[in-house]
C-alpha cells in the first residue's frame, strides 16, 4: 500500500502571527507543535496509510516529528508550494500512488476523516477539504501524487477546483468539523477550546 502523507509546518520563530496579540511566540509555538502531534495521533490512527512526512525548514519542528513516528524532510527550498512539490516528488521514489497533503493545524482532525478521504479517492482522483470560510484547502488528496500542482495560498480552493478541471479530472469535497477547523484566529482558539473540553468530559 502505498499511501502516504505530508505535512508542511512553517518555522516556530513565525508561527501563528495572528495570535500574536493574544500569544506569546512560545505559547504560539507550543501549540503548534501540540496540533502537529494530534494530527500526526490522527493519521496513525487510521491504519490507511503506509507513512507520514513531515516537510519544514525547522529543525525542533522535524525532531519532535520523528519522535512521534513521522519522517522528517528538510525543506530545500522557501516558498510553501514548492517545498511541497520536492517533498512529494521525493515520497513519489517510494512508490507512492496515493499522497495526502494537509495543514499541521487541524486539531480536531480523527482517523475517520483520513479513512473517509481515502475511500473516496478510489471514485474521485483530487479529494478536497475546504477551510471554514469555504475559500481555502485544508487537506488535498491526489492520486497519482502530483496529479495537479500545489496551489495552496489565498482562495487555493478555487484553484484547486480549476485546477482539476483544466486536467479532465474528476473532484469532490470532502466537509468535517475534523478538517474544517483550522487555527489562524483567537475566534478558531475558542471554538477548539470548546470541542476539546466537552469531547474530553464525555470520555
Amino acid at each position: 500500500m502505498g499511501h502516504r502523507a505530508l505535512i508542511p509546518v512553517k518555522h516556530l520563530s513565525g508561527v501563528k502571527t495572528r495570535l500574536s496579540r493574544h500569544l506569546t511566540l512560545e505559547q504560539r509555538s507550543s501549540l503548534v507543535l501540540d496540533m502537529l502531534h494530534r494530527v500526526i495521533d490522527a493519521l496513525h490512527a487510521s491504519q490507511v496509510l503506509a507513512s507520514i512526512a513531515v516537510v519544514s525548514a525547522d529543525e525542533e519542528v522535524l525532531t519532535y516529528a520523528r519522535r512521534w513516528g513521522a519522517h522528517g524532510l528538510t525543506e530545500g527550498r522557501p516558498g510553501h508550494n514548492q517545498a511541497l512539490t520536492n517533498a512529494a516528488q521525493h515520497l513519489v521514489n517510494y512508490n507512492t500512488d496515493m499522497l495526502l497533503t494537509l495543514s499541521a493545524d487541524l486539531p480536531l482532525l480523527r482517523a475517520r476523516d483520513i479513512q473517509a478521504m481515502v475511500e473516496q479517492s478510489e471514485s474521485y482522483p483530487v479529494v478536497l477539504a475546504p477551510s471554514r470560510d469555504g475559500t481555502g484547502t485544508n487537506a488535498m488528496l491526489a492520486r497519482p501524487p502530483l496529479i495537479i500542482p500545489y496551489v495552496f495560498g489565498v482562495n487555493s480552493l478555487q484553484h484547486y477546483i480549476a485546477q482539476a478541471r483544466a486536467h479532465n479530472l474528476s473532484h469532490t469535497l470532502y466537509h468535517s468539523l475534523g478538517t474544517e477547523l483550522d487555527i489562524d484566529t483567537i475566534e478558531d482558539l475558542v471554538i477548539f477550546q470548546h470541542y476539546d473540553y466537552h469531547e474530553a468530559i464525555a470520555k
